[in-house]
């Protein structure tokens, strides 16, 4: 009988700690797609009023699995004057898209496997992926923070916008 009870105070003992293990991992799971996660960021504005120029919310919100390389409203700032609000222009639309698919890579790729290499993107055109000890670079952008979960894929972020050749 007290084998019996010492048995059940522990299964009650550890499905009481586990509760709150499992709360947290439900809370660190991604809480929307690539456009909700970069939406509610706070620092991918530009990029986002550029999807929505260029009509790939819908596709960014698609099941994917998408790899975005976002760069940051700072990242878009360091542009030549002009070019942003250039590109939002309906009239550029075709050139806009070219530039924002270039920043997307079909897949879920986490920073753990990241490797050097050449990866094709969305538009076709490949991104020159390099790891170093100092930490990894897009073309010639900098990986400044990585693996921001998506319900879609995932976001690393960069520190300048990259073109296609």
């Amino acid at each position: 009988m007290k084998t019996l009870r010492n048995l059940i105070l522990t299964a009650l003992t550890i499905s009481t700690l586990a509760l709150p293990i499992a709360q947290a991992a439900d809370s660190a799971a991604p809480t929307g797609d690539i456009i909700v996660v970069a939406s509610g960021a706070g620092s991918f504005n530009t990029l986002v009023a550029a999807v929505k120029a260029a009509g790939l919310v819908e596709t960014l919100q698609g099941p994917g699995p998408f790899t975005v390389f976002a760069p940051t409203d700072e990242a878009f700032a360091k542009l030549p004057k002009g070019t942003v609000e250039s590109l939002l222009k309906p009239e550029n639309k075709e050139k806009l898209v070219a530039i924002l698919t270039y920043h997307v890579v079909a897949g879920k790729v986490m920073a753990a496997d990241v490797k050097t290499m050449k990866t094709k993107t969305v538009n076709g055109k490949e991104l020159d992926v390099k790891v170093t000890d100092v930490g990894v670079t897009v073309n010639d952008a900098n990986v400044i923070k990585t693996d921001v979960a998506a319900s879609n894929g995932v976001i690393h972020v960069i520190d300048k916008v990259v073109l296609p050749n």
